[in-house]
């Protein structure tokens, strides 16, 4: 009779998968951080390459993932986000290009200089392995990689199991290969080769091995797993939840007002997306027919008063639902931003108003990673905000890293105190 007292999940085949990966992520880590940003740089650059050469076998790959996911009734929000186009493979190109000619921060600054006389550096320090768990977004492969590589770290893998075929071409024909070609071991980047949520799991699990993991995707399973790895001694950085607002507020311009609604509703998967409308109660009448039109024009359904769902449900994630938009009346900015910040994951909020006034107080009241005056909350993103690609966006309402979270975010602080010179 066996005697192991191992835990259950950790007797899982999938387990044995996600250590076996962050056991070799480990083993190579340290030869990431000795091959310096000239070889990195230049492997993002040939990794652009591929992608743009190898589109053909790219895309092939992705077909045969979206076809199943096709069979298997994927709603058209989600099959949205899991195709490649070549549109797509040259933005993801373009994108690692950025990264590969974006100067490197320093890695060590002088902070002080001690009654003493001793001298004190802050230094940025890679994490050493870097774990990452996402929706299935094949492009989130690459943007994930590039970052944490930038960042001087190995990667360890997991996308939802719909991607998988697409997540494997991109790094076994495109990732690795970049890699070996200027001296970094391929195996600095893993894929988890195992689907399921057990994978996912086990990676916020291990925390002697991978210390910080980004989780991304649905709400209720990315904080389930943002709970495991705090029990477990596991970093998290959790973009859980999403859903833009918009407050047009009585100042607004009636044409301004419905260019951001067409402008934040071009893709109805993704979390930046236009999700809650909302109306200052005494210019209803003179709006919400505006907002009518326009969201009839890109075919969204209005969820009107009175609601059966929380205001900051998110359509992006209801599958075959994601052509909704609640819609809400408040009372002026204050009562609008009160409402973005409780009702909402404090993702973004824009304020469609003509009086700055108005606008500088809205701005003033919410408190999330995000806020726009006149523009769409699909600015939100780390590409169109930073000119950097994202591992995610961070919400969380501590000190740290939050909104679009990118390589800069990816190190650690340490202090360095030398003699006096």
């Amino acid at each position: 009779m066996s005697t192991s007292t191992a835990a259950p999940a950790e007797q899982a085949p999938e387990f044995a998968a996600v250590r076996t990966a962050a056991e070799r992520a480990a083993a190579a880590a340290p030869e990431v951080r000795a091959a310096g940003g000239p070889a990195i740089d230049a492997a993002l650059r040939t990794a652009a390459g591929l992608l743009r050469d190898r589109a053909t076998q790219l895309l092939e790959a992705n077909a045969r993932d979206v076809e199943a996911a096709e069979a298997n009734g994927m709603a058209p929000g989600l099959l949205d986000r899991l195709r490649l186009t070549p549109e797509r493979l040259a933005d993801m190109a373009t994108q690692l290009e950025v990264l590969a000619d974006t100067p490197e921060p320093e890695s060590q600054r002088e902070v002080r200089t001690l009654p003493t006389g001793e001298r004190v550096f802050e230094r940025r320090v890679p994490v050493g392995v870097i774990g990452a768990v996402f929706e299935a977004r094949p492009n989130v492969t690459v943007d994930v990689a590039s970052q944490v590589l930038k960042a001087r770290s190995a990667a360890v893998l997991r996308t939802g199991s719909a991607a998988l075929r697409s997540a494997q071409a991109l790094v076994e024909l495109v990732i690795s290969p970049a890699l070996e070609q200027h001296g970094v071991p391929a195996a600095a980047v893993q894929l988890v080769p195992t689907p399921g949520h057990a994978g996912a799991e086990a990676l916020v699990g291990l925390p002697d091995l991978v210390p910080l993991v980004v989780v991304r995707g649905s709400g209720e399973v990315t904080r389930k797993l943002s709970a495991l790895g705090a029990a477990a001694g596991t970093r998290v950085l959790a973009h859980a939840d999403g859903g833009g607002v918009l407050y047009l507020d009585s100042s607004a311009d009636e044409t301004t007002a419905a260019q951001l609604i067409h402008d934040s509703t071009d893709r109805l998967g993704v979390c930046n997306r236009l999700n809650l409308l909302l109306i200052d109660h005494p210019a209803f009448e003179r709006l919400w027919p505006v907002a009518q039109r326009a969201l009839d024009e890109r075919g969204i359904e209005p969820s009107l008063p009175p609601h059966d769902h929380r205001l900051g449900h998110e359509w992006a994630l209801d599958s075959g639902a994601e052509a909704h938009v609640t819609v809400a009346t408040v009372d002026g900015p204050l009562d609008a931003a009160a409402t973005a910040g409780r009702e909402t994951s404090g993702l973004a909020a824009t304020v469609c108003a003509a009086d700055e006034a108005v606008a500088t107080a809205f701005i003033d009241a919410y408190t999330g990673t995000g806020v726009f005056w006149n523009a769409t909350t699909r600015l939100l993103d780390g590409y169109k905000l930073l000119g950097l690609p994202e591992t995610g966006i961070n919400v969380d309402h501590t000190p740290g890293p939050r909104g679009p979270v990118t390589y800069m975010d990816l190190a650690l602080r340490q202090f360095v105190v030398l003699p006096p010179a």
